[in-house]
């Protein structure tokens, strides 16, 4: 049995009980103690003794002795403050217990029958062992438990950051299996899923610790190779790759000859951000497969040219900003209670002559590659903010307005004064703002999002997180910056209320909210069914094709000055609207 060093009991007899307040102890939380202004241990609940170690009371010991060294500091500060303030202090540290070191939230304040304070402890492992499902869940590839795309695009970002503090550079390596088709349609998927899982197996063996390895969809896998930049160590690496899946697969006394191709991408040489280098890694790729499998191919301009639908949209792109191409949709957020409108959120749009609505996800990516994201962005932001003034006007009551900031605006030092001019020319009130921002963007540097995050939420914009759940692997943030809003992705509402584990993420996310006292928007929401589901679970808003597809302006326009809701709109007005 482990006790902590800090915590030899004490051999004096313990006092008598102040106050009752001994019963109390014994009463409250997972652990509580009566300690002195100072610090030091009064008494203690039994159950506390037990879940530290201790045989008899520690009355005299300092209470930070019983936590790990690093949250020592903050124990300390709040018990000052708890000291001070009228209100219960909230802190959470680790507890060193019996068997291993627990998390705890501890609540300090003021016992009123002397001058102690009364600490009573919450066991936080349950929910920290939610928080980690729900990461892990968001970010790895639930067939091989790889990383994802999402988390992929992440740790790119971060190996992109060192390598600038660096000046070394790396290899982005994308592996795809040759035939593997035909091994789902000759065998089935259960076969294929279980090569794809031995696949996974062996390339994790050939990794270094420094790489990372995800599973991107398919039968493709994507490789990060720090430090992996000449053409020797190229050639090392992914003969490496391709001999640990050349050998046969076996599974249930199928024999499967496979092998794989590779495509490389370097940093900086051929592309300096996530998009760019798994787009060339991708047509090195299909260059390897063109050109005979079974060989690994780096990527290059001079014989690949860069990906052809960038080149014509980019193009296209330029034309479209000088001609007006690019519009703005509203897509209503409605409380799921009443069914009332309680804004929009901004989306854009691009309205090619000759290809029509081109989708966003064609454009948005090649915009923040070439800068003009930040163009479109101003634009759009200053365009909401006069649009939803209309709308109030038509509506007669209060809305709000939510426009989503890409990763390169967000970093952009101009983008504050964005903001302003954008506030100023409409003379909207901050208030009526909400800011949507990825996950991933935040955490590529926390200490320049949480000074811009900051002096946003000063203007009275809210901050959503857009996608959550979907992002980045630590729930840090949620506490660290000043966020308002949690918009749980459709990933997660499309299978509701049938799809356990998606079930099990919402049911997490709307009760972490709810203690975090944070709103949360659930997209997607197409069936009344789901809408059900989330409304008894006091998810207070939704967004989707059941209350009203993204519509252009006048729609939304004569949908609230008719006093109609979104739900309640002609089939016609709900369906025309891409």
């Amino acid at each position: 049995m482990r006790s902590p060093s800090a915590a030899v009991p004490f051999d004096q007899p313990r006092p008598a009980p102040a106050h009752g307040a001994d019963s109390l102890l014994e009463a409250a939380g997972d652990c509580a103690f009566r300690i002195a202004p100072s610090g030091e241990i009064r008494s203690a609940s039994r159950r506390t003794l037990r879940l530290l170690g201790l045989q008899i009371a520690a009355e005299g010991m300092p209470l930070a002795g019983f936590v790990l060294e690093g949250d020592g500091a903050a124990l300390r500060t709040a018990i000052a403050e708890a000291n001070a303030a009228a209100d219960p202090v909230l802190v959470r540290v680790r507890l060193r217990c019996v068997d291993q070191d627990l998390p705890f939230e501890l609540r300090i304040a003021e016992l009123g029958e002397d001058d102690s304070l009364l600490v009573v402890g919450r066991d936080m492992s349950a929910q920290h062992a939610t928080e980690e499902r729900l990461r892990h869940m968001a970010t790895h590839d639930a067939l091989t438990e790889l990383p994802n795309r999402l988390l992929l695009t992440d740790r790119i970002r971060m190996v992109v950051a060192n390598a600038r503090r660096s000046g070394q550079g790396f290899a982005v390596a994308t592996i795809g299996l040759d035939g593997f088709k035909k091994v789902n349609d000759a065998l089935g998927h259960a076969i294929g899923d279980a090569v794809l899982r031995q696949a996974a197996a062996r390339l994790r063996r050939a990794m270094r610790d420094s790489d990372t390895l995800a599973r991107v969809g398919g039968d493709e896998f994507v490789v990060i190779l720090p430090g992996t930049a000449s053409e020797a160590q190229i050639k090392l690496v992914t003969g490496r790759l391709l001999a640990t899946l050349q050998s046969p697969f076996e599974h249930e006394g199928h024999t499967i000859h496979l092998g794989a191709s590779v495509g490389v991408a370097l940093y900086p040489q051929h592309a300096e951000d996530d998009h760019g280098l798994l787009a060339l890694a991708d047509a090195a790729l299909s260059r390897a497969k063109e050109t005979g499998k079974g060989r690994a191919v780096v990527y290059s301009a001079r014989e690949q040219g860069p990906p052809q639908h960038d080149i014509s949209l980019e193009a296209a792109m330029f034309s479209a900003v000088r001609e007006g191409e690019f519009l703005l949709y509203y897509q209503p957020i409605v409380d799921a209670r009443t069914r009332s409108i309680e804004g929009f959120e901004t989306l854009m749009r691009w309205k090619h002559p000759t290809l029509g609505m081109v989708p966003p996800v064609r454009f948005i990516p090649i915009a923040e590659t070439n800068g003009l994201i930040n163009l479109l962005g101003a634009w759009a932001l200053k365009s909401a903010c006069a649009q939803i003034l209309q709308f109030e006007e038509a509506a007669k009551r209060e809305l709000y307005i939510s426009v989503n900031i890409s990763p390169r605006q967000f970093r952009n030092d101009k983008f504050l004064g964005v903001l302003d001019e954008a506030l100023a020319l409409s003379g909207m009130p901050g208030k009526k703002l909400v800011l949507e921002i990825t996950e991933g963007t935040l955490m590529v540097d926390p200490l320049h999002a949480e000074t811009i995050l900051t002096k946003m939420a000063e203007r009275g914009a809210r901050i959503a997180i857009d996608d959550f759940g979907t992002g980045y692997s630590s729930l840090a943030y949620l506490k660290r910056f000043p966020i308002s809003v949690l918009k749980v992705d459709r990933a997660f509402v499309k299978d509701l209320p049938d799809a356990q584990k998606e079930a099990a993420i919402c049911s997490a996310v709307l009760d972490m909210a709810r203690h975090l006292d944070l709103s949360v928007v659930a997209e997607g929401v197409e069936t009344e069914e789901q809408l059900g589901w989330l409304s008894a679970r006091d998810c207070r808003y939704i967004q989707g094709y059941l209350t009203g597809k993204p519509m252009p302006a006048h729609v939304a326009l004569a949908a609230l000055q008719d006093n109609h809701y979104t739900a309640l709109l002609p089939p016609d007005l709900r369906a025309s609207t891409p």
